[in-house]
């Protein structure tokens, strides 16, 4: 049975919609997109109008869920994550959940507690965030990188090998897991790839949606090929 959820993107974002067609033809995702709060000032939040209508038009495609893929939203309030979430079960009548909780879900469900962010995010971006997965998430950030990335449209043009890089010049033996956040931040073919040379788990902002989705829809198997969290779907 082909099982339907919801995808929340802004309308600068070209990644997640090929990453979405990377899952089993099981897994359909359908897609809204929304305009920024605040023309000129990047990785703002989305306008609330926008996340209101694309949800309850979501709803009438009998979706099973919504998420909303922009992580960098839930970094500026404390309260964001759920008044959003209010906002898109409201119109869509069914379950939410925004990328960044679904991050810091997904460290916890591989039992781990210390990260290293690696984002296309400035350096105060980088800062939001380890404040977020500390305070929501019980997480430590143990390294901070990002690639000043001013444009949230050109991150979508970033080679992968900007995070794997980013990777050789962090990583030491108290980081249990990579962290790469940026839902436009084209990331999946190359997580199995990072994991084995690496040596321990890398979770992006697009796989730890397909994870939480496939959690949602209690998925007997796993999507090999995408890292240890899609294969393994560790309960979280």
């Amino acid at each position: 049975m082909t099982r339907h959820f919801g995808v929340l993107i802004p309308s600068t974002n070209t990644t997640v919609e090929i990453e979405c067609r990377l899952l089993p033809p099981i897994y359909q995702a359908h897609v809204g997109r929304l305009m920024t709060s605040t023309p000129g000032r990047t990785f703002s939040p989305s306008r609330d109008e926008d996340i209101d209508y694309q949800s309850r038009l979501l709803g009438t495609a009998k979706v099973a869920l919504v998420i909303l893929a922009q992580t960098s939203a839930s970094l500026f309030a404390d309260d964001y994550d759920d008044s959003v979430i209010r906002r898109m079960s409201a119109g869509a009548g069914v379950p939410a959940v925004t990328s960044a909780q679904a991050v810091g879900r997904a460290v916890r469900a591989l039992g781990a507690r210390r990260i290293a962010v690696v984002s296309p995010y400035s350096a105060d971006v980088n800062q939001r965030a380890g404040h977020y997965f500390a305070a929501k998430h019980g997480l430590e950030a143990v390294a901070l990188e990002g690639f000043g990335a001013t444009d949230s449209y050109a991150i979508g043009q970033l080679g992968s090998e900007n995070a794997r890089d980013a990777f050789a010049r962090i990583d030491r033996p108290e980081i249990e897991v990579f962290v790469v956040p940026g839902g436009n931040f084209p990331t999946m073919t190359s997580i199995a790839a990072w994991e084995r040379e690496f040596g321990k788990p890398v979770v992006t902002t697009n796989q730890a949606s397909f994870w939480t989705m496939l959690r949602a829809f209690d998925a007997a198997n796993g999507v090999p090929g995408f890292g240890r969290l899609l294969a393994e779907v560790p309960a979280g």
